[in-house]
C-alpha cells in the first residue's frame, strides 16, 4: 500500500468515526431530552408541590423543588453531551471531507 491508499483509507475511518459520533448525539438528543420520562417526572413534582401547597407542608415543598432543580440538571446535562457529540461528529467528518479533497 501506498501513502495515498493508507491516506484514503484513514480518511474513510474518520469520516465514519465521525458519523458514529454524529447520530449517537441526535440519539442521545432525541432519547434522553425530549424523552417522556423526565416529562412525566416533572409534572408529578407539579403536582406534589401544588399538593403541599394547599396543605401547607413546608417540607414537602421544599424537596419537591430540590427534585425540579435536579431534572432541570439532568435535562442540560443530556442536552449538552448531545451537542458536544454531534458537534465533535460535524468536526471529524469535515475534516475527513477536507483531508480527501486536499488529496487530490
Amino acid at each position: 500500500m501506498d501513502f495515498n491508499q493508507t491516506f484514503v483509507i484513514l480518511s474513510l475511518v474518520l469520516l465514519v468515526l465521525g458519523a458514529i459520533s454524529f447520530f449517537s448525539g441526535l440519539i442521545v438528543l432525541l432519547t434522553r431530552v425530549l424523552g417522556g420520562g423526565i416529562n412525566k417526572i416533572a409534572a408529578e413534582t407539579k403536582k406534589i408541590v401544588q399538593k403541599g401547597i394547599a396543605e401547607e407542608m413546608a417540607g414537602l415543598v421544599g424537596n419537591a423543588s430540590v427534585l425540579i432543580e435536579s431534572v432541570n440538571q439532568l435535562v442540560k446535562t443530556a442536552a449538552g453531551i448531545g451537542v458536544f457529540l454531534m458537534v465533535i461528529g460535524l468536526i471529524m467528518m469535515t475534516g475527513a471531507i477536507v483531508l480527501l479533497m486536499n488529496l487530490h
